[in-house]
């Protein structure tokens, strides 16, 4: 499963060719970044943890922030985890869109 965490940004509307108006919504979505790795044989299921939006260490509480240390990067507002993650990543990689770029080209 693909996955990127987002957040909205707010609404426009976009006319089509033949003049009809569209409503759309306006998403923010990445960079994020791999803030865990999970495993079958340490965990018992595998999935990727990604952060998205940084935010200081004085809001994160100790267990969080061990974490992120162990990643290398700095803490993070959300953390979302996606099961069977594919591709392969590292503790600390960024992920962006560019994988849709591969979806497109179908």
């Amino acid at each position: 499963m693909l996955g990127i965490i987002g957040r909205k940004v707010g609404m426009t509307s976009v006319f089509t060719e033949d003049g009809v108006n569209v409503p759309v919504t306006v998403l923010e979505a990445g960079p994020c970044v791999v803030a865990g790795i999970r495993t079958e044989d340490k965990d018992g299921y595998s999935a990727v943890q990604l952060g998205f939006e940084e935010k200081k260490e004085k809001h994160t509480n100790n267990a969080e922030l061990g974490q992120f240390k162990k990643a290398g990067i700095k803490p993070m507002r959300k953390l979302i985890e996606f099961r069977d993650y594919e591709g392969e990543v590292n503790l600390g990689d960024e992920v962006n869109l560019s994988f849709l770029e591969d979806l497109l080209s179908c």
